[in-house]
């Protein structure tokens, strides 16, 4: 890997995280204010040749993995031209796409042809209306659809992220977490992170806490995963065929090994998901700037990416400037 993606603190930087749209069809309260946000023009959002112009240099700085995010990356049109060439790109070993599931069903096989084998899929509820209380939008069973799909086609592992909320869907734990002995899915349990001024700080719960519930359904053994590329602790129950997954940003922060950059669809370069400070690259994407210019304004960016966020459990801080839907899951 080049050593110009590595970071002031050691960290080697090998993962991007890429958000093509900042459209989505589903309106969950943690990621996006009830009011909704202002979209974006569409000349203000990259183009895929851009996109893929940014990656080609960052592959050649070090990036091997990709995940393709939105908004919701499946409502973009164009979306499996864009994997096709994203995956045939020499020095990428591992793109994977995070999706709401809403549209999965009918993109499930094409998705599976342009490349992408590993999908993660939003689910926070088993409850068709509570489903449809957190994400304002009655689609659970369209969701459930896409996730057998996909299943059946041959994506794999299908990982299930559930955001955790105290008095909101905290009494699914159980349920959530069972799904494992009958799915070879992987169920990950993600505290909830301070994004959004309409989600009050109680319905927080940590990580320690939803282990503990966890124990309610049997054994639980710490487990290696071989296809993580992130911060998830995994478990697995004694009989179960898929596994647990535990994302504890807040109480448990991952820092210290963070090695991700994330790329909003409008083109800024962020280099901690909880920051304000975002570095725009449209201009030298856009405005004709050669391939050095472009990773020496990249390497800059990544010489001060912060040793770690300023979040805790008993003081949280939000990230005002930017909504979750208009940074990219």
């Amino acid at each position: 890997m080049n050593d110009t993606m590595t970071d002031s603190y050691g960290r080697r930087i090998d993962y991007l995280r890429l958000s093509i749209t900042d459209r989505c069809n589903l309106r969950c309260h943690y990621c996006m204010p009830a009011q909704g946000v202002a979209k974006l023009r569409h000349e203000d959002m990259l183009t895929y040749e851009e996109m893929l112009k940014l990656t080609k240099v960052l592959v050649g700085m070090g990036i091997s993995k990709v995940r393709i995010t939105g908004g919701e990356p499946l409502v973009r049109k164009g979306l499996l031209y864009f994997c096709e060439n994203i995956v045939r790109m020499v020095g990428i070993q591992s793109v994977s796409l995070t999706t709401n599931g809403v549209l999965l069903e009918q993109h499930a096989e094409g998705l599976l042809r342009a490349g992408i084998q590993r999908i993660n899929v939003s689910l926070d509820s088993l409850d068709p209306q509570k489903y449809a209380s957190i994400t304002r939008r009655d689609c659970f069973h369209q969701v459930w659809k896409g996730i057998l799909k996909a299943s059946e086609v041959g994506l794999s592992p299908l990982k299930i992220n559930a955001v955790v909320m105290r008095g909101v869907n905290d009494d699914e734990i159980e349920e959530l977490a069972r799904l494992t002995f009958e799915y070879p899915f992987h169920v990950r349990f993600i505290e909830l992170m301070p994004m959004n001024e309409d989600e009050p700080d109680e319905h927080f719960m940590e990580s320690d806490e939803i282990l503990a519930r966890l124990s309610a359904v049997g054994p639980l053994a710490p487990v290696n995963s071989s296809h993580s590329n992130g911060p998830a602790r995994h478990y697995q129950f004694e009989g179960a065929i898929g596994k647990i997954g535990i994302i504890s940003p807040i109480s448990h922060h991952f820092c210290p090994t963070c090695n991700r950059l994330r790329m909003t669809a409008d083109g800024k370069l962020r280099t901690c998901l909880f920051a304000n400070h975002e570095t725009d690259l449209r201009p030298y994407l856009r405005g004709g700037a050669s391939d050095t210019a472009l990773l020496e304004r990249i390497r800059a960016a990544i010489l001060a990416k912060p040793e770690k966020h300023a979040l805790s459990p008993g003081g949280i801080r939000r990230c005002i400037n930017r909504p979750m839907v208009a940074i990219g899951g």
